[in-house]
């Protein structure tokens, strides 16, 4: 049963960090056609945030797909995993808040933006994480 736990928990990371990259690489145009584009990026996250000073809107933006850059490669790696999910967690949910604040509930439920946000509180809940660059360093301090 652990052997399984232990590749549902990678599988968990990899799910997180792909989450991320496709968002990133859509508003990036990496996707090609079926990109959504910068631009439209703006106009959404303007649309999400709508509580917010339109002149925060590009800082949001390009804060937003820093930190899901940083995040995804994070948790690809296994790097400070527990710290990652937990960023992770408290980032998606910070955007189903808003979501929910600008279009209601039910954009964030169709999205699955809260069932991403507690994956990722689940993933901050492991001990271990096989692997990992956290479980080769791990390995190599008690050698």
């Amino acid at each position: 049963m652990k052997r399984y736990q232990d590749h549902a928990i990678l599988l968990l990371r990899m799910a997180l960090a792909a989450g991320f990259l496709s968002a990133v690489s859509s508003r990036l145009g990496l996707w090609g056609e079926q990109s959504s584009g910068w631009e439209s990026f703006l106009a959404y996250t303007e649309k999400v945030n709508s509580f917010a000073p339109k002149n925060c809107i590009p800082a949001l933006a390009i804060l937003s797909t820093v930190i899901e850059s940083l995040l995804a490669l994070l948790l690809l790696l296994g790097y400070q995993t527990k710290y990652a999910a937990v960023a992770a967690a408290m980032l998606t949910f910070v955007f189903a808040l808003a979501m929910t604040y600008s279009f209601g509930v039910k954009d964030p439920l169709d999205y699955s933006v809260f069932a991403f946000s507690m994956a990722a509180f689940l993933l901050s809940t492991m001990e271990k994480y096989h692997w990992s660059l956290d479980q080769f360093i791990s390995k190599n301090k008690t050698n």
